[in-house]
């Protein structure tokens, strides 16, 4: 298994589309995916991927430090951070928060929402990816915004017919439709952030730049594969065919730290997803994660999360 894929299968992504939108020109709102959206899941999870399919009609999207997105029926957008946003029908409109106005859940099994001044109609399917990683590499260096116009190639264009025809079942009400929805969305995902990867420009940093690296990519995976046995950078080096300080170097300014840095990191939270799981002793998973001690890899993990891995866990219970 890749890096990427690990992360992704670690980030246990779980998609929910929970509110159908009619907005009618002109029309401005404030958007985050808040704690009562994420009530299908059971719990607020440790990180919030908003995302919007335009249906019909268009509208602009304007978040702080990035550039204005116009959007048209079949664009998706996606938020990795969940920051708020601004949705719109024309540019210089006052925002309004109108969470007051959604209706509760109808026969779809999403929220309801009509909103506007009763002109040019926009429809939108919102919705949120839940991540269950406390802390992902892959979403602290994504951007604030990823837009997918998914009719550029072959798999974008598969993907994009088929969340249309799943949103068309959504408005027919047929069974099972949100469902189809909400694993598409996590495929949606997927696309996204290999798309990213795909169009990274040359001389970009961060953890996304160093997978690309053919010497750090093929340290990352690795890593991730081999992640109990003890590792040290000269050891690293050595599998890439570098010296220990031309490796060491290149991964630090690709990914943001150095190597034994950034797997004492990932074991954590590996750690931490075991922990929530529950039913290991704790034991057992600091040998799994690569600690030759549980009074190691106690002290490890209560410098990283602030708490001993044996409270954290209670925490974490669902009541």
């Amino acid at each position: 298994m890749d890096a990427l894929s690990d992360v992704l299968a670690a980030a246990r992504l779980s998609a929910v589309a929970f509110l159908h939108a009619e907005f009618t020109a002109p029309w401005c709102i404030i958007a985050q995916v808040g704690e009562a959206d994420c009530r299908p899941l059971g719990a607020v999870p440790p990180h919030i991927i908003a995302y919007h399919y335009v249906v019909d009609g268009s509208l602009r999207l304007e978040l702080p430090g990035a550039p204005v997105l116009q959007l048209h029926a079949g664009d998706i957008v996606m938020l990795p951070r969940n920051d708020p946003h601004v949705l719109a029908s024309a540019a210089h409109l006052r925002p309004q928060l109108v969470d007051n106005l959604i209706q509760p859940l109808g026969s779809s099994g999403l929220a309801e929402l009509c909103y506007g001044g009763g002109g040019a109609a926009t429809h939108l399917i919102c919705g949120f990816l839940g991540c269950e990683l406390p802390r992902s590499p892959l979403l602290e260096t994504l951007p604030a915004v990823l837009h997918l116009p998914l009719y550029e190639d072959v798999a974008g264009v598969w993907v994009s017919q088929s969340f249309h025809l799943a949103a068309e079942e959504f408005a027919a009400n047929r069974l099972g439709s949100t469902t189809v929805l909400n694993k598409l969305a996590e495929l949606l995902f997927v696309e996204a952030v290999r798309r990213y990867l795909s169009e990274l420009p040359a001389g970009q940093t961060g953890w996304l730049a160093g997978l690309r690296d053919p010497f750090v990519g093929r340290a990352l995976a690795l890593l991730h594969h081999h992640l109990a046995l003890p590792w040290t950078t000269e050891g690293l080096a050595r599998e890439v065919g570098l010296s220990r300080s031309a490796f060491a170097e290149r991964f630090t300014r690709l990914v943001g730290q150095p190597p034994m840095h950034y797997l004492a990191h990932w074991r954590l939270q590996s750690a931490a997803l075991r922990l929530r799981d529950g039913g290991q002793l704790l034991a057992q998973i600091a040998f799994d994660v690569g600690y030759e001690s549980e009074a190691a890899f106690n002290r490890a993990f209560k410098r990283e999360f602030g708490l001993p891995p044996a409270t954290w866990r209670r925490q974490q219970a669902p009541h």
